[in-house]
C-alpha cells in the first residue's frame, strides 16, 4: 500500500504556472504507474495526465497537451505536474493517484488506481 500527499495548490492568474507534487509513502513508489486527475464542482473526477513507472511514457489529455507536464522521480518518491499557460478553466481540485495494476503500462480510467491522495485546490482566476 502506498500513501499520497499533494502539494503546491493555490491560485494564480489565468497565464500563469504551478507545480503540483505528489510525495508517496510506504511501498515503494516506482512500483506503481501515477495519475494526476481533477474535479471542478458539479462535474466528474477527470484524467489530466498519467505517466508509467518508469517515467518513459506519459498521456495528456488533449485539453492539457502543451501546457502541463507529468514527471515523476522515484529516487524522491515524488511526482509532479508542471501546469503552465493556466485557464480558469483548469480551476479544480487536483489529485494524484497510483495504480496497484503495475506493469509497464499507464492507466486512464479512475477506477484502474487504488490509491488516492486528498487532493490541492487549484483556481485560475481570469
Amino acid at each position: 500500500q502506498v500513501q499520497l500527499v499533494e502539494s503546491g495548490g493555490g491560485l494564480v492568474q489565468a497565464g500563469g504556472s504551478l507545480r503540483l507534487s505528489c510525495a508517496a509513502s510506504g511501498r515503494t513508489f516506482s512500483e506503481y504507474p501515477m495519475g494526476w486527475f481533477r474535479q471542478a464542482p458539479g462535474k466528474e473526477r477527470e484524467l489530466v495526465a498519467t505517466i508509467t513507472r518508469n517515467g518513459g511514457r506519459t498521456y495528456y489529455v488533449d485539453s492539457v497537451k502543451g501546457r502541463f507536464t507529468i514527471s515523476r522521480d522515484n529516487a524522491k518518491n515524488t511526482g509532479y505536474l508542471q501546469m503552465n499557460s493556466l485557464k480558469p478553466e483548469d480551476t479544480a481540485v487536483y489529485y494524484c493517484a497510483a495504480s496497484g495494476r503495475g506493469g509497464s503500462y499507464y492507466f486512464t480510467r479512475v477506477y484502474d488506481y487504488d490509491y488516492w491522495g486528498q487532493g490541492t485546490q487549484v483556481t485560475v482566476s481570469s
